[in-house]
């Protein structure tokens, strides 16, 4: 899976037990939250188990299958089972392949907060939620800290007993970590409502925004943009671009150029939390909102974005775009943004207040460009005259951004925009 993600369901398994599958042979299929895909084998061989089932939730890392390639004791097993031994191999080597896949401890149930870098050490060393609970910690507000845990692991010894490891048999409580609490279907009172169960990926997306405002202090900045000399330099050039690159010119890459251009300026904005840490990003990978077949939205990324020119903009832009809308993005599409863009303006809304792509800091809504009176300031004096203008909306975590930087961050977008040269060459 791409960079940063830690889960996957299983939607479809292609292939069933006893089936041989060639290398590169998709296996089974899985969704994340934000794209689905398919699984290859690295190997060939015969499926002997599949240790989950459909719509179960796995770990990246975890074994989901057990696959007896070529030449293998067990392949021959499988193929022949001619006698009561040789079914037994194929059973023990099939638990001893089970007891193997170990599940990790879920830490959600704990009224404590603890940083998914403590919880990844406990889930490591096998510290269960009730002795993780019981540390004392020495960070803010009595948080457990990495050498908290990381001491108590060391002291802990033999004295403590270790919790016991929940394995393959029971892979519906790894389904308990989900943040959707599920309810009974409500009823029509009256007979006449339609009532439509959400999708999945809807689902996760309504438990990952309600997360994200629990976790962060959001706060906004709005600053109106005059971009009349954009609207003109795209009206003379779009026709010329189109015709030399092959590609539709959209105001989205030259927003994308000046946001991109404002976080080098502004590493600030640049980064993302974990617990009590920082973590200062050295890319720059901006994340852009596109809608995909279904409706949803997602949030496709272009890595490494300051690196491109106007071109190279358009072509990521256009792709990812593209793609999204025919539901061909792969996992690493999604994976690795450091600050989103999302255009609220592509629906008519002038200004928003969206909610952090966590665990980012930042996110830029872009508001509709429209022609408004303005006063336009001359050496011969002040006049009224029509401009082409748009808002933009700052949102971002006042836990570790101020309004000094998340303002000035804006400010900086809107000078480059509005410093846009007209006679600039792609």
């Amino acid at each position: 899976m791409g960079e940063s993600v830690a889960e996957a369901t299983i939607t479809n398994w292609l292939k069933e037990v006893g089936d041989r599958i060639e290398a590169d042979e998709a296996v089974l299929e899985i969704a994340t939250d934000k794209v689905d895909s398919e699984v290859p084998s690295e190997v060939s061989g015969i499926l002997v188990e599949q240790l989950f089932g459909k719509d179960d939730l796995v770990q990246v890392g975890q074994t989901i299958a057990i696959i007896e390639t070529e030449g293998g004791e067990l392949v021959s097993v499988v193929q022949t089972a001619a006698t009561p031994e040789a079914v037994a191999e194929v059973s023990k080597t099939v638990d001893a392949a089970k007891d193997s896949v170990a599940m990790p401890t879920d830490y959600s149930d704990s009224d404590k907060f603890f940083s998914p870098l403590v919880k990844n050490i406990a889930s490591t060393e096998g510290v269960s939620v009730e002795e993780l609970e019981q540390i004392s910690g020495t960070g803010k507000d009595g948080r457990v800290t990495k050498n908290d845990i990381l001491e108590y692991v060391k002291n802990r010894g033999s004295q403590t007993a270790v919790a016991p490891v929940k394995t393959a048999e029971a892979p519906k409580a790894v389904q308990a970590a989900t943040t959707i609490v599920q309810k009974a279907a409500p009823v029509s009172v009256n007979g006449g409502d339609e009532i439509v169960e959400m999708d999945r990926m809807r689902k996760l997306i309504a438990g990952y925004m309600v997360a994200s405002v629990q976790t962060s202090a959001h706060v906004q900045s709005f600053i109106e943009v005059d971009v009349t000399n954009i609207v003109k330099w795209r009206e003379k050039n779009k026709g010329i671009f189109e015709k030399r690159e092959g590609e539709k010119l959209t105001y989205t890459p030259i927003f994308m150029e000046a946001v991109a251009k404002a976080l080098k300026d502004f590493p600030g904005l640049n980064i993302s939390v974990d617990g009590d840490y920082i973590i200062k990003k050295k890319n720059i990978n901006l994340g852009m909102a596109a809608s995909l077949p279904n409706g949803n939205l997602i949030v496709p990324v272009i890595k490494n974005a300051d690196q491109l020119n106007l071109v190279g903009m358009a072509k990521a832009v256009n792709d990812l775009g593209g793609r999204a809308k025919a539901g061909k993005l792969k996992p690493d599409d999604t994976q690795g943004g450091t600050y989103t863009v999302t255009n609220v303006g592509t629906f008519g809304s002038v200004f928003g207040t969206p909610i952090l792509n966590q665990p980012q800091v930042g996110i830029l809504a872009l508001g509709a460009i429209r022609k408004v009176p303005a006063v336009i300031e001359t050496p011969e004096g002040d006049f009224i005259g029509i401009r082409q203008k748009m808002f933009l909306s700052h949102s971002y975590d006042h836990r570790v951004v101020d309004g000094a930087l998340g303002g000035g961050f804006v400010k900086r977008v809107a000078e480059y925009l509005e410093a846009f040269d007209v006679n600039r060459d792609f």
